[in-house]
């Protein structure tokens, strides 16, 4: 079932401030496709590397428990809630001490606590909601150094062609291999 973000990042990984050192751009009057530059090569990276880099808000939602919740695109910072529909059709709210959210592996999970089991939901579609958080509180320099290299590279190439791609490969690419998520 598909994880998708509840909210958006409050910000960025790369501020406007040190493209535009980066870019070497001293005027204001780019400042809005800067900003769009920025945003783009973080959601590039984050599809690169299956990950979430600045902290934000993701929804999974499934049609029933599974035996353990797999949460994508770590790293996991902390589960917000766990909502499901009961046998009755009532939305209930799963108390945190009857899960286990595992913050350590990559993705992350939830699971039953000890002596626990998940409850019954009623049979349909979307009926157990995880609200989560994630991404990193320090972004790693790799990661910010290829945004900044692929902000540089949409930014000198605003005309696609096959010639020139539109975010660098080779070593640029590599800087995110320590990162990426495989499988």
């Amino acid at each position: 079932m598909p994880t998708r973000r509840t909210t958006e990042p409050t910000v960025e990984p790369i501020t406007l401030a040190e493209a535009k050192i980066h870019l070497r751009v001293d005027g204001t009057a780019e400042d809005a496709y800067i900003t769009t530059l920025i945003k783009t090569a973080r959601a590039a990276c984050e599809d690169r590397i299956q990950r979430t880099v600045p902290s934000t808000g993701l929804t999974l939602t499934l049609d029933k428990f599974p035996s353990a919740i797999k949460l994508e695109g770590p790293p996991i910072v902390s589960v917000a809630s766990l909502v499901y529909i009961d046998t009755a059709g009532v939305s209930q709210t799963l108390n945190p001490a009857d899960y286990i959210v595992d913050t350590i592996s990559e993705p992350g999970f939830i699971v039953p606590a000890p002596d626990k089991a998940w409850p019954a939901t009623q049979d349909r579609i979307n009926a157990v909601n995880v609200v989560y958080t994630a991404g990193y509180t320090s972004v790693p320099e790799p990661l910010v150094a290829w945004m900044q290299l692929a902000i540089g590279d949409m930014y000198d190439n605003r005309s696609r062609s096959a010639a020139q791609p539109a975010v660098v490969q080779g070593f640029a690419d590599s800087l995110l291999d320590t990162y990426r998520i495989f499988g």
